[in-house]
């Protein structure tokens, strides 16, 4: 595996910063160009995603899936937009504080709906059009909601797309339910990242922060400029952590990370690829990727990727 250091970032490609293999798969570079058949690197690079449109007949407007609601037995409603279509489907798990509507889902969307393959997008319990309180919610509240999703609202096999914290759902939903796990894709992934960001720090501040029973940490993905989270959290959130030890993933995993995410470390991805069991890994490292990964190249990578997925599982069937 190439290890690569963020402090040498002039090494890397702009386009492809690197594309790590593990296993005895051969280099991954081959994505762009078997997604040539279906024409999607010809589509993509003329006009971008929006160009995704030209897949539709003349004549058909552009047609968004409806919000419905899933109703749990003494659990808060999930909302969702589902697209019925061929297996594998492909299930989109948003970040922390995020929703089902941002770019990279909508994108996503549009790209299964053009190649008639299912897509579900959802909000955990507390975000967006689901009902709850974020502040009450804990990794394993929403572990549940990706469990409830894959038993009761989709069919078949998955190709579990995770952002950020969603990367970490990914990870626990494959463990769960390898059955119905057919690949993953990490967009950022921040596995364990929660609870080992607060250890790393001195202890005298983890006191402070314990002492005071919070725990309050600056973004700019919030309003407020920073997250809150309660020590119970933090102390639930150790019981779902993967990384310090083998993780029971044997399907397909990619891991697509930017060397300048200032929120997750690019080296949790690598972690990943190094614990997971599956052969057939791959870690791709973008050089002047941030960690929402919302420009234009870094969705078109991810359909890239997604798309030579659907192609292998395939093909493999």
């Amino acid at each position: 595996m190439l290890q690569a250091d963020a402090s040498h970032d002039n090494k890397f490609p702009s386009a492809w910063a690197t594309l790590c293999s593990l296993g005895s798969r051969s280099s991954m570079a081959a994505v762009a160009l078997r997604s040539c058949r279906r024409g999607l690197s010809h589509i993509l690079s003329n006009g971008g995603l929006a160009a995704l449109s030209s897949l539709r007949p003349e004549g058909v407007s552009r047609h968004k899936s409806t919000v419905q609601y899933a109703s749990r037995p003494d659990l808060p409603k999930l909302a969702y937009r589902r697209v019925k279509g061929k297996s594998p489907g492909v299930l989109f798990l948003p970040g922390y504080g995020s929703n089902m509507n941002g770019q990279k889902a909508e994108a996503l969307e549009e790209f299964c709906r053009s190649l008639g393959h299912s897509y579900l997008r959802f909000d955990y319990t507390g975000h967006g059009a689901s009902e709850g309180v974020l502040s009450e919610g804990t990794i394993g509240t929403w572990k549940k909601d990706v469990l409830y999703v894959l038993d009761e609202l989709v069919e078949g096999p998955q190709i579990m797309v995770g952002s950020s914290i969603g990367g970490w759902f990914m990870l626990l939903a494959a463990i769960a339910r390898p059955e119905r796990t057919a690949a993953l894709v990490g967009i950022s992934t921040a596995a364990d990242h929660i609870v080992t960001l607060f250890n790393s720090l001195p202890l005298e501040t983890r006191k402070e922060f314990e002492e005071k029973g919070e725990w309050t940490l600056p973004t700019k993905h919030s309003e407020e400029g920073l997250y809150k989270f309660n020590m119970n959290f933090l102390r639930e959130a150790e019981n779902h952590c993967v990384l310090q030890s083998p993780i029971p993933i044997t399907c397909p995993v990619r891991l697509i990370h930017g060397l300048k995410d200032e929120d997750v470390p690019w080296h949790i991805s690598m972690q990943v690829a190094e614990r997971v069991l599956s052969n057939d890994v791959d870690v791709i490292l973008r050089r002047h990727g941030q960690h929402r990964m919302s420009e234009r190249d870094d969705i078109k990578l991810m359909v890239y990727t997604i798309d030579d997925l659907i192609d292998k599982l395939t093909t493999l069937v």
